[in-house]
């Protein structure tokens, strides 16, 4: 496992580049996915454009004002930032970093140097006060601009983000209140970014979405379509993230020995041990498993500084399933989103997948359960069942509406 982009330098390179502990490599796995499901997002808007279902729109801008000074300010703010901590990490990130020190430890600090921090927000301000006055005209106007529907995928994004990142940490405390419990006690901003729950994150996420598009008069259920396989596909890179990073998403033990049918996979399909995984799990956990030191005497894997742990016994390795299951569902919703015409029959097909492949992954997880009803349950497996028959109502929905026009 690669908690950071450092270690995947340092393992399949061999270079050492302590600043690259900075970023995390599930961090850098969402980001990927937010610029794929982006990406994706823009085009298919393009060609429902093209189609008829979304209609340019004009909106009244005024240009020519000079700068502002709440403008300025949040740039100096910015450059301060950016001088006095992240500059500051990158140079000394060789000395902060040694002996197994972790970057959030400086990150979320006081520590920092305060003179960059000033030349940051000298530079940023100067550099925007420049940018606004080369436009400035002698008396500001207001002209009407025509808005193309995908310009909005920005701001589509940016609200999928923050809405998705909120719910999926509230989501997250509702299933485990011990970690709330925890920050009130200890309240730390790492502690607070730590453990995020992906259903959360797609309901509040999704909340956002259609309060932009009712704002901005978008379509809302062919908004709904085109996000679909850049959901998918955004998922599974998200996912792939866990696995890389071994952030604690795998599955239950796996002792079992690999049946036939699967003698062609590697191993590690069937069973990981996710040595050196980002959470250096170490001792008897109650799902079964035990997080033991890695010795490379002993062991094939590198034990890297702070991380050098593995479990045992293995898991099933449920990332690579989702993963795989998240690609193949996106390339049917790719192949078949020209021909699924009616309002909102891709995405009751994106709800339909993403439900019934998350509760059956949700049998051979680690999870918190709960009971309801007299029914043994995790709340994945509840939400799942809900996004199904959710995608089936509204495949029915679209179906009748359909043979009704």
């Amino acid at each position: 496992m690669y908690p950071n982009l450092y270690h995947v330098f340092l393992d399949l390179l061999g270079w050492d580049l302590p600043a690259l502990k900075l970023i995390n490599s599930f961090g850098f796995f969402v980001a990927l996915a937010f610029v794929a499901a982006h990406a994706l997002l823009s085009r298919e808007m393009k060609r429902m454009t093209l189609q008829g279902h979304f209609q340019p729109s004009e909106q009244k801008i005024e240009i020519g004002h000079g700068p502002h000074p709440l403008d300025l300010g949040m740039q100096a703010l910015v450059g301060f930032v950016l001088g006095w901590k992240v500059i500051y990490l990158l140079a000394n990130a060789s000395t902060l970093f040694a002996g197994g020190g972790l970057p959030q430890a400086h990150l979320f600090s006081t520590e920092g140097n305060v003179l960059w921090g000033i030349v940051g927000a000298v530079v940023l301000t100067a550099w925007r006060h420049y940018e606004v006055k080369k436009d400035q005209l002698p008396e500001p106007k207001t002209i009407t601009q025509t808005i193309m529907p995908h310009e909005w995928v920005g701001g589509i994004t940016a609200a999928a983000a923050v809405g998705g990142i909120a719910g999926a940490k509230m989501f997250h405390l509702l299933e485990y209140p011990e970690e709330f419990v925890a920050f009130l006690e200890r309240p730390s901003l790492s502690a607070f970014l730590g453990g995020l729950t992906i259903y959360g994150g797609l309901i509040v996420g999704g909340l956002s979405v259609y309060a932009f598009a009712r704002r901005k008069g978008l379509h809302f259920l062919r908004l709904a379509d085109a996000t679909a396989p850049g959901l998918l596909l955004g998922y599974g890179i998200g996912r792939m993230g866990c696995h890389i990073s071994g952030d604690g998403d795998w599955g239950i033990p796996n002792p079992n020995p690999m049946p036939d049918w699967l003698s062609w996979a590697p191993e590690w399909v069937w069973r990981y041990a996710y040595p050196n995984n980002v959470n250096a799990v170490y001792g008897p956990r109650e799902a079964g498993y035990t997080g033991k030191l890695i010795d490379p005497n002993v062991h094939s894997w590198p034990s890297f500084e702070g991380y050098g742990t593995f479990l045992d016994p293995a898991v099933f390795p449920t990332p690579i399933y989702e993963t795989t299951a998240a690609v193949l569902g996106f390339a049917i919703l790719w192949a078949m989103r020209k021909r699924w015409s009616t309002p909102g029959k891709a995405f009751a097909a994106y709800l339909m997948f993403n439900g019934f492949e998350r509760f059956w992954v949700e049998k051979i997880r680690v999870n918190t359960t709960f009971d309801w009803l007299g029914i043994t349950m995790t709340q994945a497996e509840l939400i799942s069942v809900c996004t199904f028959l959710s995608g089936v109502a509204l495949w029915v929905w679209t179906t009748r509406r359909a043979h009704q026009d």
